[in-house]
């Protein structure tokens, strides 16, 4: 159903982008609202926030150019001017304060990344083949796939380029591959003055997805995306540009963007020995009672990521100090320490945040396109 409600949606959203080009300002106005009311179907269908945003931003999008069309002043011919807020919100530049050490006991994934990125820059007289320059990290919410190229960024010194995935898609046929070009190029000439460059991408696939919504724009987006990998991966090149994408849905990247990663690093939920580091590390400034047995909280809690668990300790502290409130306190004395009942007070009402179902899809993925 909602395969078929996409294709009515974007055949209505064409005819609006045709009927919009030519000047035909009513029929425009009403493909847009058709499209819209489809939109707002789907987004009520779906159950993912990726795809649900993807929707709200199309509805929005439109809804906006409704609104330019039905004022006295609009133009007949498409608004070109530069929106000088969405400009400045494409991408965040960032210095990481971030070490290897935190991030809990994913050394196979901080190992894989070390060889691929930090290495290389290092000593890059000892890779005459090249190394990758293209990495996707895929896996479960809140394992630390942003940690690891944040820490990777603060090792090397490296400028380090956030891209918002939504911000970079725009309201106007055409801006969008153009943003990406800009980006491309200017981080290619910080590169080429010999500092490391990282572009990250999280939630890559809200970009990259090939999906039946698609008016012309996004498959702009990604054609471009793919020729810029290219660029950036050219044999005779060696400047340190790096471009790594993070996905909690690698199944809904298409097979040519999939490719231009050489390195398909995994990042899984933490064992028994990460969660018990996790707990050691979020509790380490907690005041706790003899009684808190870290390793049995460890154990309950198989399945979850690190963010549930941070999770779970700032919650059971919020419960402590909020009863400290209740009873009279707060301004004077301390509240009494987290018993190992608090911790699984909160476990039993908060479950883990990654679905089984999802968890055997990235297995899967993994046996088929890991490179780690």
């Amino acid at each position: 159903m909602s395969q078929e409600l996409e294709r009515m949606a974007a055949s209505r959203a064409r005819e609006a982008v045709n009927y919009d080009m030519m000047g035909q300002r009513l029929k425009a106005v009403k493909c847009y609202r058709e499209a819209i009311d489809i939109l707002w179907r789907l987004y009520k269908l779906s159950s993912e926030n990726t795809i649900k945003r993807i929707y709200a931003d199309k509805i929005k999008e439109y809804q906006n150019r409704i609104q330019e069309l039905s004022s006295e002043t609009v133009k007949l011919e498409p608004v070109q001017a530069e929106d000088k807020a969405f400009k400045a919100s494409l991408y965040s530049l960032e210095k990481p304060k971030v070490s290897w050490d935190d991030i809990v006991n994913i050394e196979e994934a901080k190992k894989a990344i070390k060889e691929s990125i930090v290495f290389p820059t290092k000593r890059p007289d000892l890779f005459p083949l090249g190394w990758p320059k293209g990495i996707l990290l895929f896996g479960p919410p809140g394992c630390g796939k942003t940690l690891l190229a944040a820490a990777s960024a603060s090792e090397l010194e490296a400028r380090f380029y956030s891209v918002d995935a939504a911000n970079i898609m725009s309201k106007w046929l055409g801006e969008s591959e153009k943003n990406v070009s800009k980006l491309f190029n200017q981080c290619r000439q910080e590169a080429r003055e010999g500092r490391p460059v990282i572009i990250f991408i999280d939630e890559v696939d809200s970009l990259t997805a090939e999906r039946f919504m698609e008016v012309g724009g996004e498959a702009r987006v990604r054609n471009q995306l793919i020729k810029e990998m290219d660029g950036i991966m050219d044999k005779g090149r060696r400047d340190f540009l790096y471009v790594i994408a993070a996905t909690n849905k690698p199944w809904m990247l298409d097979e040519p963007f999939i490719r231009r990663f050489q390195k398909r690093i995994y990042v899984p939920l933490p064992d028994l020995d990460a969660r018990l580091k996790l707990f050691e590390m979020y509790t380490s400034g907690l005041k706790l009672d003899t009684g808190v047995d870290l390793h049995e909280m460890a154990k309950v809690t198989d399945g979850y990521s690190a963010a549930d668990i941070h999770d779970i300790c700032m919650e059971a502290q919020l419960k402590v100090v909020s009863e400290f409130f209740a009873n009279g306190g707060g301004e004077k004395g301390e509240p009494r320490h987290l018993t190992l009942d608090d911790f699984m007070e909160i476990m039993k009402k908060r479950k883990h945040s990654v679905m089984l179902e999802n968890l055997k899809k990235l297995l899967d993925w993994n046996s088929k396109y890991g490179t780690s």
